[in-house]
């Protein structure tokens, strides 16, 4: 499940001048990456609290029954149906039915949420793009036509989760745009390598292995988690290993003609159009890196960075004799300098794979709050909703429930609670005053407890001239019987002695997740309150003791 992108842009600047005369003038900018993996990497922190802001987040899901048109303000018609499942629509009124909506929430801890990036698993005869610091849109990613480094296939994961940068896709004169991956990379050494023969020419850097618990969490088909801290016990040595504008790779663009390794005045060697020339400096605004250039008939057949220096920004490889003293004649070879990303390679692999996107994860399993037989067809995220019949505390429990309860006990003709039923879905009613009747859905019914929960969208009562008001079901006096046009068995009504979170039933006590005030318990938050930030529409899933519910939420920046 992904959010839809939100896609920042800027277009022009404003610029104004003149003493009484005002112009505007249009100017190109852009939002960077960089900015949307601040914004990412802000929004992941968030869930820990920053400074003395403690955030509370939640998973919720909700709109139950959500082809019955008789829900006002719920059910889309042709939800599910020939019209598909709507599009989510963001505005106020939206907002409200939302948290209308819901029927229970997750809380979202920080080992709940990780920065994530797209899943490129390793393939043989896969060619994949190689790490280059400027593809842009002069300059496309030759694989995978990317106008940006996040965005094309430069990284890997192999078969055992272990995370590889390509620093080079074989990219030679005879294959400008790489050749085909033959082995597949699963070292753990700091230091980029070639694997197998090397004859595909890929070199591999490694830079982490996801933990078999971030697997189970945060692995999908599209994407694979970063580690949760960069540089811990797991990675430090990786990090460490990075130098600062270390040159990893030269790449030959052309091999030249001509070449020759001068005659050695000193031991006689005569010229020859065969050898390594070292020592050959790379030149820029770094120090100390040097390469070796192999020529073989005269031609430049391989080039390898001896001394990778620091401090490159920019650099080339000049051979000429006029830059390397023991080279004799040749002409036309070119090269290109790789620059490493800020840091070098592996110290911060947030900004080296383009961490902008933001897994939350959520498990619905067991818990007493998350009732079975009712359906849902949205997923949402909320941060910071309110306790119940509170105006400031903030939501603090691990789970938590939007539905009402009612603990009923028998009345009349009925002997137990296990010979009624109140069918899922249903509309209940309960006459609470002269001219008042409670209407409510049922979302779940417990025979053996006599626990009904129950959800009141708005509009139910279809009452315009009342203000669509909904009344609270009550217990005691002259509240009436839970009337259902579609029950099974004799009618029931609310237990006004009941005052418990808990029933014995004799074999077992069983949580009921919420607390009883005179057999009616309300929903555990203000259910209007809290920011709704993701809203996902599904078709609708309805709810099993034989299932569990995973949500992976992929917010992009």
């Amino acid at each position: 499940m992904s959010l839809d992108k939100s896609n920042w842009s800027l277009s022009t600047n404003t610029l104004h001048y003149g003493i009484n005369n005002q112009k505007t003038i249009a100017m190109p900018a852009i939002i960077t990456d960089q900015f949307r993996i601040l914004n990412a990497e802000t929004f992941t922190k968030s869930f820990t609290g920053i400074g003395t802001t403690t955030n509370y987040y939640y998973t919720f899901l909700g709109h139950p029954n959500p082809k019955n048109d008789d829900i006002v303000d719920y059910g889309d018609g042709a939800w599910g149906d020939v019209g598909g499942t709507p599009s989510p629509k963001d505005s106020f009124k939206e907002e409200d039915l939302y948290h209308g909506s819901m029927l229970f929430l997750k809380r979202v801890s920080a080992t709940d949420v990780r920065r994530v990036v797209r899943r490129y698993n390793w393939e043989l005869g896969i060619t994949y793009d190689m790490y280059r610091n400027n593809y842009d849109l002069d300059n496309k990613s030759p694989q995978s036509s990317s106008t940006t480094l996040y965005g094309s296939r430069f990284f890997v994961v192999n078969s055992e989760f272990k995370v590889y940068a390509c620093l080079n896709n074989g990219t030679e004169p005879e294959f400008p745009n790489g050749q085909k991956s033959l082995v597949e990379p699963n070292f753990v050494d700091v230091s980029p390598q070639k694997v197998g023969t090397g004859s595909d020419g890929y070199v591999w850097k490694y830079l982490f292995t996801i933990s078999p618990s971030d697997v189970v969490k945060f692995v999908t088909d599209q994407y694979i988690p970063l580690p949760e801290k960069w540089g811990d016990t797991s990675s430090l040595t990786i990090k460490n290993a990075a130098v600062k504008g270390k040159i990893e790779q030269v790449i030959i663009t052309n091999r030249g003609s001509g070449y020759s390794i001068a005659e050695d005045p000193t031991t006689g060697e005569p010229a020859t159009s065969t050898g390594t020339v070292t020592g050959v400096p790379i030149l820029g605004d770094g120090v100390g890196g040097f390469a070796a250039v192999t020529i073989i008939k005269g031609i430049v057949n391989s080039v390898t960075v001896t001394n990778g220096g620091t401090g490159y920004t920019k650099a080339l490889l000049l051979f000429d004799n006029s830059n390397v003293t023991t080279l004799g004649a040749g002409q036309g070879a070119t090269f290109e300098v790789i620059i490493p990303p800020q840091g070098g390679h592996g110290a911060d692999v947030y900004r080296e794979l383009g961490g902008n996107r933001v897994m939350v994860y959520s498990k619905y399993d067991t818990d007493p709050d998350f009732v079975q037989g009712v359906d849902f067809s949205r997923i949402g995220l909320i941060k910071n909703p309110i306790q119940n019949k509170s105006e400031a505390e903030p939501l603090d429990t691990s789970t938590a429930t939007a539905l009402g309860a009612l603990k009923l006990t028998i009345t009349g003709s009925a002997t137990t609670t296990s010979n009624t039923i109140y069918p899922v879905n249903k509309i209940i009613k309960q006459q609470v005053g002269i001219g008042s009747t409670a209407v409510g859905y049922v979302a779940a019914w417990n025979r053996d407890t006599g626990v009904l929960r129950y959800y009141q969208p708005v509009g139910l009562t279809g009452d315009s001239a009342a203000g669509n008001r909904l009344f609270d079901f009550t217990s005691g006096g002259g509240s009436g019987n839970i009337k259902c046009s579609d029950i099974v068995g004799p009618e029931l009504k609310v237990d006004e002695n009941f005052n418990d979170n808990t029933i014995n039933t004799g074999d077992k006590i069983i949580e009921l997740g919420q607390t009883f005030d005179k057999g009616i318990a309300p929903p555990d938050f203000n259910r209007h309150s809290g920011e709704i930030i993701y809203i996902d529409n599904r078709a609708p899933i309805t709810r099993s003791s034989s299932q569990k519910e995973e949500v992976k939420i992929v917010v992009e920046f």
